[in-house]
């Protein structure tokens, strides 16, 4: 999920979230420099690199991109709780701020899973308004 096409406005979250925003963004920008197919989604093979096309994966869809993004969310979430539950049991194993962290790394994938669904559904309804 590409986290630069959401609006995100500063007045709307505090600093610690905005940080927490920035610090995503490089993840993912991290993690899209990684990637073989690289941040266009162009495998090196199309683009005249010479690679064996075992070495090429498919390329994937929208859906299988945003089911992915979605179980991450899922899964930050339920770490998050998990981190809450062992905090509060007593686990002296958990710190108060790791779990913080993952709170709001859970929030901010939450609101932008959130800001994805809302456009989808805006221009779903843009295309059904549109006169043939």
């Amino acid at each position: 999920m590409d986290l630069r096409l959401l609006p995100m406005t500063t007045a709307s979250m505090s600093p610690a979230q905005a940080a927490a925003l920035r610090a995503a963004q490089k993840a993912l920008a991290a993690k899209a420099a990684m990637n073989p197919a690289g941040a266009s989604g162009v495998a090196p093979a199309a683009t005249g690199a010479s690679l064996p096309t075992s070495a090429v994966a498919p390329t994937r869809g929208f859906g299988d991109a945003l089911r992915t993004a979605l179980q991450d969310v899922s899964a930050a979430q339920n770490r998050a709780s998990e981190l809450q539950n062992r905090v509060q049991a007593g686990d002296r194993s958990v710190s108060l701020e790791e779990t913080m962290v993952a709170m709001q790394k859970a929030q901010i994938g939450f609101q932008a899973a959130l800001h994805v669904r809302n456009r989808m559904m805006q221009a779903y309804t843009d295309v059904m308004n549109m006169q043939v």
